[in-house]
Protein backbone atom coordinates (compact mmCIF):
# COMPACT_ATOMS: atom_id res chain seq x y z
CA UNK A 1 0.00 0.00 0.00
CA UNK A 2 1.39 3.39 -1.02
CA UNK A 3 0.86 6.52 0.97
CA UNK A 4 -0.10 9.73 -0.80
CA UNK A 5 2.87 11.92 -1.64
CA UNK A 6 3.79 14.45 1.02
CA UNK A 7 2.32 17.88 0.36
CA UNK A 8 -0.41 16.57 -1.99
CA UNK A 9 -3.59 18.57 -2.38
CA UNK A 10 -5.83 15.80 -3.78
CA UNK A 11 -8.61 16.79 -1.39
CA UNK A 12 -9.07 20.04 -3.37
CA UNK A 13 -10.23 18.00 -6.37
CA UNK A 14 -13.37 16.83 -4.55
CA UNK A 15 -16.53 18.25 -6.06
CA UNK A 16 -18.27 18.37 -2.66
CA UNK A 17 -17.57 17.70 0.98
CA UNK A 18 -20.00 15.35 2.67
CA UNK A 19 -23.19 13.99 1.22
CA UNK A 20 -25.82 16.19 -0.36
CA UNK A 21 -28.73 17.24 1.83
CA UNK A 22 -31.87 15.17 1.35
CA UNK A 23 -34.02 18.33 1.04
CA UNK A 24 -32.48 20.95 -1.21
CA UNK A 25 -34.73 23.76 0.00
CA UNK A 26 -37.45 24.56 2.52
CA UNK A 27 -40.29 24.06 0.02
CA UNK A 28 -39.22 20.48 -0.66
CA UNK A 29 -39.02 19.77 3.08
CA UNK A 30 -42.45 21.35 3.64
CA UNK A 31 -43.98 19.18 0.89
CA UNK A 32 -42.50 16.08 2.51
CA UNK A 33 -43.83 17.12 5.94
CA UNK A 34 -47.29 17.62 4.43
CA UNK A 35 -47.09 14.11 2.96
CA UNK A 36 -46.46 12.81 6.49
CA UNK A 37 -49.42 14.78 7.88
CA UNK A 38 -51.66 13.36 5.14
CA UNK A 39 -50.31 9.84 5.70
CA UNK A 40 -50.96 10.06 9.46
CA UNK A 41 -54.53 11.18 8.79
CA UNK A 42 -55.15 8.56 6.09
CA UNK A 43 -53.71 5.70 8.16
CA UNK A 44 -55.52 5.57 11.48
CA UNK A 45 -54.80 2.90 14.06
CA UNK A 46 -57.43 0.19 14.32
CA UNK A 47 -58.99 -1.25 17.45
CA UNK A 48 -61.13 -4.35 17.35
CA UNK A 49 -64.33 -3.85 19.39
CA UNK A 50 -66.72 -6.69 20.11
CA UNK A 51 -70.34 -5.58 20.01
CA UNK A 52 -73.70 -7.32 19.99
CA UNK A 53 -75.87 -7.42 16.88
CA UNK A 54 -79.20 -9.20 17.29
CA UNK A 55 -77.77 -11.04 20.28
CA UNK A 56 -74.69 -12.27 18.39
CA UNK A 57 -71.19 -11.00 19.24
CA UNK A 58 -69.70 -9.20 16.25
CA UNK A 59 -66.12 -8.00 15.76
CA UNK A 60 -66.13 -4.39 14.67
CA UNK A 61 -62.96 -2.56 13.66
CA UNK A 62 -62.90 1.03 14.92
CA UNK A 63 -60.55 3.64 13.46
CA UNK A 64 -58.55 5.53 16.09
CA UNK A 65 -56.66 8.75 15.55
CA UNK A 66 -52.93 8.29 14.93
CA UNK A 67 -50.94 10.80 16.96
CA UNK A 68 -48.35 12.58 14.86
CA UNK A 69 -44.86 12.61 16.34
CA UNK A 70 -41.59 14.22 15.40
CA UNK A 71 -39.84 10.85 15.51
CA UNK A 72 -42.58 9.34 13.32
CA UNK A 73 -42.17 12.16 10.83
CA UNK A 74 -38.38 11.70 10.78
CA UNK A 75 -38.88 7.99 10.04
CA UNK A 76 -41.35 8.88 7.28
CA UNK A 77 -38.90 11.42 5.82
CA UNK A 78 -36.07 8.87 6.13
CA UNK A 79 -33.90 11.23 8.14
CA UNK A 80 -32.30 11.06 11.56
CA UNK A 81 -33.55 13.27 14.40
CA UNK A 82 -30.11 14.94 14.36
CA UNK A 83 -30.64 15.79 10.69
CA UNK A 84 -33.98 17.40 11.61
CA UNK A 85 -32.21 19.44 14.29
CA UNK A 86 -29.63 20.52 11.70
CA UNK A 87 -32.40 21.73 9.37
CA UNK A 88 -34.01 23.46 12.34
CA UNK A 89 -31.04 25.73 12.97
CA UNK A 90 -30.74 26.83 9.33
CA UNK A 91 -32.36 30.22 8.75
CA UNK A 92 -34.02 29.20 5.47
CA UNK A 93 -35.53 26.03 7.04
CA UNK A 94 -36.50 27.44 10.45
CA UNK A 95 -40.03 28.48 9.49
CA UNK A 96 -40.82 25.07 7.96
CA UNK A 97 -39.43 23.08 10.89
CA UNK A 98 -41.15 25.36 13.39
CA UNK A 99 -44.51 25.12 11.59
CA UNK A 100 -44.23 21.33 11.30
CA UNK A 101 -43.52 21.00 15.02
CA UNK A 102 -46.45 23.29 15.87
CA UNK A 103 -48.79 21.23 13.69
CA UNK A 104 -47.68 18.04 15.45
CA UNK A 105 -48.14 19.68 18.86
CA UNK A 106 -51.57 21.06 17.99
CA UNK A 107 -52.76 17.77 16.47
CA UNK A 108 -51.85 15.87 19.64
CA UNK A 109 -53.28 18.55 21.92
CA UNK A 110 -56.58 18.75 19.99
CA UNK A 111 -56.82 14.95 19.79
CA UNK A 112 -56.31 14.59 23.54
CA UNK A 113 -58.75 17.43 24.27
CA UNK A 114 -61.44 15.68 22.22
CA UNK A 115 -60.70 12.29 23.84
CA UNK A 116 -59.48 10.91 20.52
CA UNK A 117 -56.04 10.27 22.04
CA UNK A 118 -55.04 9.21 25.53
CA UNK A 119 -54.92 12.52 27.39
CA UNK A 120 -52.47 11.30 30.05
CA UNK A 121 -49.91 10.08 27.53
CA UNK A 122 -50.25 13.18 25.33
CA UNK A 123 -50.07 15.56 28.32
CA UNK A 124 -46.82 13.94 29.41
CA UNK A 125 -45.46 14.03 25.85
CA UNK A 126 -46.33 17.71 25.53
CA UNK A 127 -45.00 18.52 28.99
CA UNK A 128 -48.40 19.61 30.31
CA UNK A 129 -48.65 17.37 33.38
CA UNK A 130 -48.96 19.14 36.72
CA UNK A 131 -45.96 18.13 38.79
CA UNK A 132 -46.35 17.91 42.53
CA UNK A 133 -43.48 18.04 44.99
CA UNK A 134 -43.43 17.73 48.75
CA UNK A 135 -41.59 20.37 50.67
CA UNK A 136 -39.91 19.65 53.98
CA UNK A 137 -43.15 20.24 55.94
CA UNK A 138 -45.03 17.79 53.71
CA UNK A 139 -47.27 20.35 51.97
CA UNK A 140 -47.86 19.88 48.26
CA UNK A 141 -46.67 22.62 45.91
CA UNK A 142 -47.67 22.87 42.27
CA UNK A 143 -44.53 23.60 40.28
CA UNK A 144 -46.06 23.76 36.80
CA UNK A 145 -49.37 24.93 35.30
CA UNK A 146 -52.54 25.11 37.33
CA UNK A 147 -55.78 23.74 35.95
CA UNK A 148 -56.89 27.27 35.03
CA UNK A 149 -53.59 27.99 33.27
CA UNK A 150 -53.85 24.67 31.45
CA UNK A 151 -57.40 25.49 30.35
CA UNK A 152 -56.29 28.94 29.11
CA UNK A 153 -53.40 27.37 27.21
CA UNK A 154 -55.76 24.82 25.69
CA UNK A 155 -58.09 27.60 24.52
CA UNK A 156 -55.15 29.58 23.07
CA UNK A 157 -53.92 26.56 21.12
CA UNK A 158 -57.39 25.71 19.85
CA UNK A 159 -57.77 29.32 18.67
CA UNK A 160 -54.34 29.21 16.97
CA UNK A 161 -55.23 25.93 15.27
CA UNK A 162 -58.57 27.29 14.06
CA UNK A 163 -56.83 30.42 12.80
CA UNK A 164 -54.12 28.43 10.98
CA UNK A 165 -56.77 26.25 9.33
CA UNK A 166 -58.54 29.38 8.06
CA UNK A 167 -55.33 30.65 6.38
Amino acid sequence: MCAAPIGNRFWEARSSHGRKPKFKDADVLWSACCEYFKWAEDNPLWENKVTQYQGVPVDMPVAKMRAMTLSGMCLFLDIDKTTWENYRVKDDFFRVTSNAEQIIYNQKFAGASADLLNANIIARDLGLVDKQEKNIKGNLQLTDMTSDELERKKQELENELAESLRD
